[in-house]
């Protein structure tokens, strides 16, 4: 199905979303348009929180002109994918342009923390975030991206896109020091879910 058709139906399905309870998200993935209800905890919007507001020091300095938000869909039509993250590091001015999507070629990075309703069990990993966008992102052309697990207290980060996937991969723990990209990723106040007090 080519891509306006697939944008079209996802625009559908956002209207529809926002006529039910709950907070919903439309995106285009792999076998098209989805709808998915969002399921964010406190500690989910609270690592966001801390990242972006880490990442907005440094990124004025690394990349003048550029920030970290929440927020904006990033699409690549050729690819025929829409996403959208936790936080995107961009350019400030395609918060200014008209529309909904951001061109995902002007992307730096994005950051994406798993969701406590993930799917899961014991030996697949969460579908959206460690495959399939894990897919999308490099084909999109997008340089860097950082997976925060607060189930398991761990970080991933993702770099090198070459020929539609990442050719590099660093693991990290909360608590330590995370390069990503440019920048640096302070953990040690990240909180995990189901645990108290850390």
């Amino acid at each position: 199905m080519e891509y306006a058709k697939m944008r079209a139906i996802a625009e559908e399905l956002g209207a529809y979303a926002e006529q039910l309870e709950g907070a919903w998200s439309v995106e285009i993935g792999p076998s098209g348009p989805i709808l998915a209800m969002m399921c964010p905890s406190k500690r989910h919007e609270g690592t966001v929180h801390r990242i972006r507001e880490q990442l907005n020091q440094q990124v004025p300095v690394t990349h003048p002109g550029c920030v970290c938000a929440t927020g904006p869909e990033i699409e690549h039509p050729a690819l025929g994918r829409m996403r959208f993250p936790d936080a995107v590091v961009m350019p400030f001015g395609l918060l200014d342009e008209e529309g909904v999507a951001v061109d995902a070629t002007q992307v730096l990075a994005v950051v994406e923390i798993v969701s406590p309703s993930n799917p899961t069990d014991d030996y697949i990993e969460p579908t959206n975030d460690y495959i399939e966008k894990l897919a999308d992102y490099p084909a999109m052309g997008i340089a860097h991206y950082l997976i925060v697990d607060p189930r398991t207290g761990t970080i991933e980060v993702h770099s090198d896109p070459c020929k539609g996937r990442y050719m590099r991969k660093d693991s990290y723990i909360y608590g330590d020091s995370v390069p990503f990209g440019s920048w640096t990723v302070e953990t040690s106040a990240f909180r995990r879910y189901g645990k108290a007090g850390n």
